[in-house]
């Protein structure tokens, strides 16, 4: 007779009350260069506070040397600086979070970050190889441009790269930095802003000796370069189709990641922080029956089976920091106990405590199973969450490890000064 997931749960679950007790986990990633750490919400404290405890065993134990996260790469840049002592010495961790103005500001704006980052800088200055922080999303198209244009200005750039990157410019210039406007547009135009963004890039590659220094302005550069170019791609689908900007989203993460990897060279390793829905094998959910990928299937699909390691979280019930609509201010909503036989309902009927899973060639086939598993967003509405809020999936499949906090709370968001949408 199989045996049912509650029964492989009680069998193989480990209890965890501690951050010594996830030592097992740190010693499951072995050897791997690319550790992704998820979440089910973007606004509990526990899962960025694990995260980073996870992270700084990574970095001090294991030589993990790059934090990518679900982020614009201009606000995480301002991080990034700081952490490694380039910019303003007078400068505190809540000075340098106000660069991410963009809502959902508090997914990276919050006292959780603060602590961390705070930590990361400490680190930073007693170690010769220090950590980086880098936002690798796609949102970013005119603050990147603004960035190549300002650092191209401010320089002796090589051959025309500052006209084109001002021609590039010009042809976003009409739509007042509103994405939905060139999203419309677009649709009527040629590809005239296409063919500008993407000479940009080519050039500033051909040309990316002349940008190095020591403070990575040549990784800046081109990353910016590389977010409008995609950009643009991203919100010309954005209106034809959500699958097909999903995975322009994703897959430009995943190039973002291996730029950043690139740069640092082949034996660097990288944390990635992001929703269980970008580093969860995507294979491993319903989301393939509408041709969706994500990080989690493109970065296991380039790699080694042993250089990637995915570690999903989830809770049962508890408070989540979220907005009722796109653009509103955020508040504290209660997270209702998890629906009946869900994945994380089956977690904390096996006991009423944090708990995680290493899946394995033991366990592998006995979590290999759908189940339905709760992802909250950044627009929440609890009323209606068993309705819309659990993705079909196979657990062992989707990650390779999972952590269960039975009860979580809501962050604790900064007040951010001029947020932008």
């Amino acid at each position: 007779m199989e045996q049912s997931l509650e029964e492989a749960v009680k069998i193989h679950a480990r209890p965890f009350d501690s951050d010594e007790d996830l030592s097992p986990i740190i010693e499951a990633i072995g050897d791997a260069k690319i550790v992704m750490l998820g979440e089910a919400s973007h606004g509990t404290s526990e899962f960025y506070t694990v995260r980073a405890e996870l992270s700084k065993r990574l970095i001090q134990e294991k030589g993990f040397s790059i934090i990518a996260v679900e982020g614009d790469w201009p606000s995480a840049q301002q991080v990034n600086r700081y952490i490694k002592s380039y910019g303003d010495a007078k400068k505190t961790p809540h000075d340098v979070l106000q660069a991410f103005t963009r809502w959902p500001t508090w997914m990276w704006a919050n006292e959780e970050i603060v602590n961390f980052i705070g930590w990361l800088k400490k680190h930073n200055a007693q170690s010769a190889h220090k950590t980086g922080f880098y936002g690798i999303d796609i949102y970013s198209l005119w603050e990147s441009m603004d960035e190549v244009v300002h650092y191209l200005t401010h320089t002796n750039p090589a051959g025309g790269d500052l006209e084109l990157a001002k021609k590039a410019f010009s042809c976003f210039e009409p739509f007042n930095r509103e994405p939905e406007g060139y999203a419309i547009s677009s649709t009527n135009f040629s590809t005239v802003c296409i063919d500008e963004v993407t000479k940009l890039l080519s050039s500033i590659r051909a040309n990316e000796e002349h940008y190095r220094d020591e403070q990575e302005s040549d990784l800046n550069l081109e990353i910016n370069a590389l977010v409008t170019k995609n950009a643009e791609d991203y919100y010309r689908a954005m209106l034809k189709s959500g699958e097909i900007s999903w995975n322009i989203r994703d897959e430009h993460m995943v190039e973002a990641i291996n730029e950043v990897r690139d740069y640092h060279g082949k034996d660097a390793k990288i944390i990635i922080w992001e929703h269980n829905t970008h580093i969860g094998d995507a294979r491993a959910t319903d989301m393939r029956n509408d041709g969706m990928l994500n990080v989690g299937q493109v970065l296991r699909e380039q790699n080694r089976p042993e250089d990637v390691f995915a570690v999903g979280f989830g809770t049962y019930e508890g408070t989540v920091i979220a907005s009722e609509a796109w653009g509103v201010r955020y508040k504290v909503m209660d997270v209702p106990p998890a629906r009946l036989n869900s994945w994380e309902e089956i977690l904390h009927r096996t006991g009423a405590h944090n708990k995680y899973l290493i899946f394995d060639a033991n366990n592998f086939s006995l979590f290999d199973r759908w189940t339905g598993h709760r992802a909250i967003g950044v627009v929440y509405n609890p009323k209606y969450e068993a309705r819309g809020n659990y993705v079909p999936s196979r657990i062992s499949s989707r990650y390779d490890a999972f952590i269960f906090i039975d009860r979580t709370k809501a962050l604790t968001p900064l007040e951010v000064r001029n947020p932008i949408l």
